[in-house]
């Protein structure tokens, strides 16, 4: 659990870049949404903008995950996982894969199609996070210097990520057709079918294997072709835009009510920056239909948190079906194009949809809120893992030895800074690097992992002029430094 809730701490410097993103994406289609840009200069200049980033989110995450879960947090790694990257997606795209099977590109399976998602962003991030923590400290033979230290776990990744692609080969497309096949036998089950298929596309969306059922209910992979016909009037009133319609009320009012939840619940220190977070991503969600910031905030922190999410939009895909609500999307679920929807042919009551969303915006806030309470859930904001940052020092090994807190307090501080002065104070009280397994740091807390909580002398630490500090566990110490945490932070790295 620890790992993936540094994990979901590493996802949110991409993730802070896309409710931007989305929100000029969905305003660029709301000005032509049915040329896409084709036919209005503004609106493909505001699309063009922000699909390069939603179009490329995949490798914002592989970049994000390899830099934030690195023990330096070095630039080095931000490369190691951009390699494996561009390794593992061309290798894997239609053309080569044509290449490596020796078949006609039109015969290659369509699961290839589908491979630049954010799963394939987020695991050869952690490979290339892996592959730098191993190796950026090798040294080679004096012949081979030049590659060693940091510039090696790029080399080594791009060999590892060659494995990656063998195992794809085997195994995606197997595991995407059988998506598609669990999507066509859902597909016969009515409302049912339609609330299990919103149930498995959140559930999914961590492993980019929505788009196997996508495929099969939105599109005309075995006839459905939900959307296509929707929009086109070619259907029956009713039942065409069923697997659209319950999207609406959770992309509109409910994901965004259980961000403000999540806003509510975080510690008071962390309100302002969980706040901007989950203001600017549930408005993406509700204008445009981009969920992937709000849902990526705390899916890995938090994931029974999602599940629950998922849980919820199954249910409203199977009340808007039963009942024959629709409406449809040629982008999302947001108010974008819900208003350019819902006088269409095939809308079929509609305003139902809106409704829907005012009682799931209640359902999500305090389930949401139970849940997070109930299960002491670590959603953004709260606890241990508040920060919302990938400004951390926290590795997979203990820190290095330090000097000695007799020799911090002999060192010469003729010159130093305020910081540099409140670092030399706190790490001497913490009882030197030694005494440290894991350095951290949120909006104004030290966040740390000690050896030996009795080496600790907090009088010595107060010494500092700190707010407090904050046990939060047998070896779990938390130092209030206030705001300017992350400079202190980066002096007691320095002192190492």
């Amino acid at each position: 659990m620890k790992y993936l809730q540094r994990l979901g701490r590493s996802l949110m410097l991409p993730v802070a870049v896309l409710p931007a993103a989305a929100i000029l994406m969905g305003i660029g289609y709301w000005i032509d949404p049915s040329g896409w840009g084709g036919e209005s200069q503004l609106a493909a200049f505001l699309i063009g903008a922000g699909s390069s980033l939603i179009d490329n989110m995949g490798i914002l995450f592989a970049i994000g995950v390899a830099l934030g879960m690195s023990k330096d947090k070095h630039g080095a790694a931000a490369l190691s996982g951009l390699v494996g990257w561009l390794v593992t997606t061309s290798m894997l795209e239609p053309g080569t894969v044509s290449m490596l099977q020796n078949i006609p590109v039109e015969e290659v399976d369509i699961a290839f199609e589908s491979i630049e998602t954010a799963f394939t962003g987020i695991l050869v991030g952690l490979i290339g996070a892996a592959v730098y923590n191993k190796f950026s400290g090798t040294k080679l033979p004096q012949a081979l210097a030049f590659f060693g230290g940091r510039r090696l776990p790029p080399i080594i990744t791009s060999v590892v990520s060659l494995v990656v692609v063998g195992a794809f080969l085997l195994i995606w497309p197997p595991v995407f057709g059988a998506l598609v096949a669990f999507g066509t036998f859902m597909s016969e089950l009515g409302s049912v079918g339609a609330g299990l298929y919103g149930f498995f596309n959140r559930l999914l969306i961590p492993t980019g294997l929505h788009h196997a059922l996508n495929s099969v209910f939105w599109f005309d992979l075995i006839g459905i072709n939900d959307i296509g016909n929707f929009w086109a009037g070619t259907g029956e009133l009713g039942v065409t835009g069923m697997y659209q319609g319950g999207f609406f009320p959770v992309m509109m009012f409910g994901l965004p009510a259980g961000g403000l939840a999540i806003y509510h619940m975080a510690d008071s220190d962390q309100k302002k920056r969980v706040g901007s977070l989950m203001l600017a991503a549930g408005f993406a969600s509700f204008f445009t239909g981009v969920t992937e910031p709000l849902e990526f905030s705390f899916m890995f922190v938090a994931p029974a948190l999602y599940v629950l999410h998922a849980l919820f939009t199954g249910l409203s895909l199977f009340i808007a079906a039963f009942f024959g609500w629709t409406a449809g999307f040629g982008f999302s679920a947001g108010f974008v194009d819900g208003l350019l929807s819902f006088n269409l042919p095939l809308a079929n009551q509609p305003y139902m949809l809106i409704l829907q969303g005012l009682a799931f915006a209640v359902i999500y806030y305090f389930g949401f809120r139970f849940a997070i309470s109930k299960f002491n859930l670590s959603t953004p904001g709260r606890g241990k893992e508040a920060n919302l940052d990938d400004g951390s020092f926290a590795g997979d090994t203990p820190a290095p030895a330090a000097p000695t807190a007799s020799s911090a307090n002999t060192a010469d501080v003729s010159n130093e800074s305020e910081y540099q002065k409140k670092a030399r104070i706190i790490l001497d009280g913490l009882g030197g690097h030694e005494n440290i397994t894991s350095l951290d740091y949120c909006a104004t807390r030290l966040r740390l992992e000690i050896v030996d909580m009795d080496k600790v002398n907090e009088g010595r630490i107060k010494e500092a002029n700190v707010p407090g500090l904050r046990k939060a566990g047998k070896n779990n110490l938390q130092v209030v430094v206030g705001t300017e945490v992350e400079f202190v932070a980066n002096e007691i790295e320095k002192l190492k």
